[in-house]
Formats: structure tokens, C-alpha cells, sequence
């Protein structure tokens, strides 16, 4: 690959991090395990967001490497440099804990400029045959570097610390699912209440499609700002294989969902993942898509990145070429309803790091079909 200097797009290099993944000499900020997909080193590469797979075993092999140089890292593929990086530090409000004596780490996390946290790490479908085979929730707790459960008052705590120390411009908040009729969304949106009024930042709450939809009458009113609402896979015979109980929820029931989401919080402020690598019809997959855009739900396209330690940590992501051929079809649909990421107020579709949407979302918009627009570290 030639390097950025030399004109080739930024956006391809970040494809092939993220099929492929870095290896790092020095300390990172990442993100081993967690609700769903993960493994996440936190970098800034020329400048742009990008979490990358750093501790799956498929990584001894890739060509990519994090490098420390004179002034600053660069990213390398076999000795040749490729761009410049800057590794994510550790935010200084780690360094805090509660008045219990929680540490603040073990309550949220900064990925990149988003504060983020789990706020329930158990799941009615852990340890059981309807774990979802690409999450990691049970591993971050078995590793004891979280605690079961976060109390809405401990987060505001957090948040505050997040937004004043270490700049953070959001929240992302998630959940394990609950045998509730509200799937867990009141918990988390009790907490996401309590962290804006603490911090004025803005929520997105995360959870599975509610046996009654007025559940999102009520996180509405406590003033959420955006949704995620994860589908995972268009692919019915995909779902039923790697996570059944959304397999039997059943991929209308997430549009009727989403339908009556968008009626409250808007066009754009309700998301789903869609996870690219686990065996889908692409033409399934596209045409999902493209009808969550027809109704305002933006598909958050991310390649499968297999966690350690879950039931899909033998797999690997799929290649950049397959990634890269779902976006590049998507990506026109979001721009032309303008449902780009830059219009979302918060949570994994505003953020970017882990997709190649936005990039070529950006592209399109500016008429560039070269490099991807960059910010400044």
C-alpha cells in the first residue's frame, strides 16, 4: 500500500486496520469486552477516530503496526510507514472514584470523545443457548473491571468528571437485556436522565425492542436524545444462528419499533448495528438497509470484530473488499435522506470510530472521491 503522503485514501487504510487489526508495543486505551462487538483499541489516525481489533488472536498476523517515533507514533505495515497516529491516553478522570471508593473506571469509559458505559453487565441470555454469540458482557465482569450494576447517581458523578477533565461530548449508555417488559430501557434511561441533567451532554441509550412500545413514550420523556435499537443482522437464517432471542423477537417487530421510535425522537436519531462478517446474504442485507433509511433509522455498518473470551472468538472480521462494498451502497442512501452522522446527537452512529460510514458519507458530500476529511487531534 502506498502511503497517505502519497495520496492513497486514508479510508482504505482504515478498512484494512479494522479487518486485519495493529499490533502495539506501548500502552492503548481499548476496549476488551462489553455488550457487543469490541476488542477496541482507541487511536486518532491523521487526525480521524478509529477503533481497531488489538487483542483477538487473528492479530499476530497483521502487517500493521502502532510505532513510537522521535515526535508522535506512526502507523507501519512491514516497516514502511504509512501515517501518522496518536494513541488515546488514559483519561485523566480514571484516576478518580466514588465516594464509596468505586473507581470511576469501573462505572464508564472514554472511547475516544464518547463517554460510555454498560449500566447492567448481566444479560437474561448469558451463560445460556440464547447468548448472543458476538457480545462480551459476561467477560468484562468475570475480569472484575467493571461492577454489575451502575447506579444513576455514580454515573453523574462520571460524567461530569468525563465532560470537564477529558473533553467528552457525549454518552453512549447500554445494557444487558432484562426478562422485564421494558427489555432494561428504563434502567438505562433513569440513567441517562441522571447523567445530562448532571453534565448537559447528550444520551443515547441503548436496548432491545420493548414488549410495549409506550416504554419509548417514557424514555423519551426523560429527555434521551437519540436510540440505539439493534437489529445485528437483516439476515433472518444469520439471526436465528448467532442471536436467537432476536431471531424470535423477529426483524418486523424491530421495524414496527423503530417505526414508532422515529415518530418521537426523529428522523436520524434512531439507530441499529448492522454487523457485516457472520455469513449474511449481502442483497438481504442491503435492502434492510435501505428500508431502515426509508423510515429515518440510520444502519451503523460495522464489520464483525470477535471479542475474546465469547462464543464467535475464533472468527474473523471479514475482508476490507466486502466491508467496503456494503458502505459504499449505503452510504449514497444516508447522504441522499439525509441521514448522515453528523446530524446525530449521540452514541456509536454519531461517533464514527468504529464504521466506515461516516468517511464516506463526508466524501460524497464534499464531492471528493479521494481522501477522507480529517480533524484535528
Amino acid at each position: 500500500m502506498a502511503t497517505v503522503d502519497d495520496g492513497s485514501r486514508l479510508s482504505d487504510l482504515i478498512l484494512e486496520l479494522q479487518e486485519k487489526g495493529l499490533t502495539v508495543s506501548g500502552p492503548l486505551e481499548r476496549r476488551p469486552g462489553g455488550a457487543g462487538p469490541s476488542d477496541a483499541g482507541m487511536i486518532w489516525v491523521e487526525g480521524t477516530p478509529v477503533t481497531v481489533p488489538v487483542d483477538a488472536a487473528y492479530v499476530a498476523n497483521t502487517p500493521y503496526s502502532l510505532e513510537r517515533e522521535d515526535s508522535g507514533h506512526g502507523i507501519y505495515r512491514d516497516g514502511v510507514r504509512l501515517a501518522s497516529a496518536t494513541p488515546a491516553g488514559r483519561p485523566r478522570f480514571y484516576d478518580m472514584e466514588t465516594a464509596d471508593g468505586t473507581p470511576y473506571w469501573k462505572l464508564a469509559l472514554m472511547h475516544l470523545d464518547s463517554l460510555a458505559s454498560t449500566v447492567l453487565q448481566t444479560c437474561a441470555y448469558w451463560g445460556n443457548d440464547d447468548q448472543c454469540k458476538f457480545c462480551g458482557i459476561g467477560v468484562s465482569l468475570a475480569s472484575g473491571n467493571t461492577v454489575k450494576v451502575k447506579r444513576p447517581e455514580q454515573l453523574a458523578e462520571v460524567a461530569v468528571a468525563a465532560r470537564d477533565l477529558d473533553g467528552a461530548v457525549d454518552i453512549t449508555l447500554t445494557t444487558g437485556s432484562t426478562w422485564g417488559k421494558d427489555r432494561g430501557a428504563y434502567y438505562v434511561s433513569k440513567c441517562g436522565h441522571a447523567m445530562k441533567e448532571a453534565s448537559g451532554l447528550p444520551v443515547e441509550v441503548q436496548f432491545e425492542p420493548p414488549t410495549d412500545l409506550a416504554v419509548i413514550d417514557k424514555v423519551h420523556s426523560l429527555g434521551i436524545d437519540s436510540l440505539g435499537i439493534h437489529v445485528e443482522s437483516f439476515d433472518p437464517e444469520v439471526l436465528a444462528r448467532v442471536a436467537p432471542p432476536k431471531a424470535r423477537t423477529g426483524i418486523e417487530r424491530y421495524f414496527e419499533t423503530w417505526e414508532y421510535a422515529v415518530e418521537r425522537f426523529g428522523e436520524g436519531q434512531v439507530s441499529t448495528y448492522v454487523i457485516l462478517g457472520m455469513g449474511e446474504d449481502p442483497e438481504v442485507t442491503l435492502a434492510g438497509c435501505k428500508r431502515a433509511i426509508d423510515i429515518g433509522v440510520y444502519p451503523f455498518i460495522v464489520p464483525l470484530r470477535p471479542v475474546p473470551g465469547s462464543l464467535m472468538a475464533e472468527s474473523v472480521p471479514p475482508s476490507r473488499a466486502y466491508t467496503e462494498s456494503i458502505a459504499r451502497e449505503v452510504a449514497p442512501e444516508l447522504v441522499k435522506r439525509g441521514l448522515t452522522a453528523d446530524k446525530v446527537s449521540a452514541g456509536c452512529a454519531r461517533c464514527q470510530a468504529c464504521s466506515a460510514l461516516g468517511s464516506l458519507e463526508r466524501t460524497i458530500q464534499l464531492g471528493m472521491p479521494g481522501r477522507l476529511p480529517v480533524r484535528s487531534a
